[in-house]
């Protein structure tokens, strides 16, 4: 779901660049510099884990664009959204700037779609509602499923809005 820098406009570049920077703004407002500094090390781990397994992509054919495993709503149980959130972009950031996997105009667009979507959307208002305060297996598939594809077609849709702008 990376997109290309070829693929949005520098207007619609920089203004999801501008709204991603507000979420990373708030993202780390919203973690206190303890809690911070407790999750960091599985911050980093997931990222790491995260990082590998989002390098395993494949080509969209006829778009310009490639898709693979989105770990925002992953990281957004695992980590919290503030945190899973910061994660993804530090992820996301590294896949741009060593990798070409996106680049630095489609970053903010690549970080609302992975990102924004699954920790601030996803998490909160699908996952977090059917897990309720009784965890079960059930509870927990069911939730993961359906909060991960609400992501993943927000983030498509978005994929869309931003290039067709």
């Amino acid at each position: 779901m990376h997109m290309s820098d070829a693929l949005i406009t520098p207007l619609v570049g920089g203004t999801m660049l501008a709204t991603s920077s507000g979420a990373i703004g708030y993202s780390i407002k919203t973690l206190k510099a303890e809690i911070f500094e407790k999750r960091l090390p599985l911050m980093a781990v997931m990222g790491a884990f995260l990082f590998a397994i989002q390098m395993i992509n494949f080509a969209i054919p006829g778009t310009g664009s490639s898709g693979h495993i989105g770990g925002g709503m992953l990281l957004a149980i695992v980590l919290g959204p503030a945190a899973g959130f910061l994660t993804m972009a530090c992820v996301l950031l590294i896949q741009a700037l060593f990798f070409a996997d996106g680049g630095l105009l489609a970053f903010g667009c690549n970080l609302i779609n992975l990102g924004f979507f699954t920790a601030f959307v996803a998490y909160p208002l699908v996952f977090k509602p059917i897990i309720g305060k009784g965890l079960s297996k059930g509870r927990i598939i069911v939730a993961s499923l359906l909060a991960a594809v609400v992501g993943l077609q927000l983030g498509s849709i978005g994929v869309v809005v931003e290039t067709i702008a």
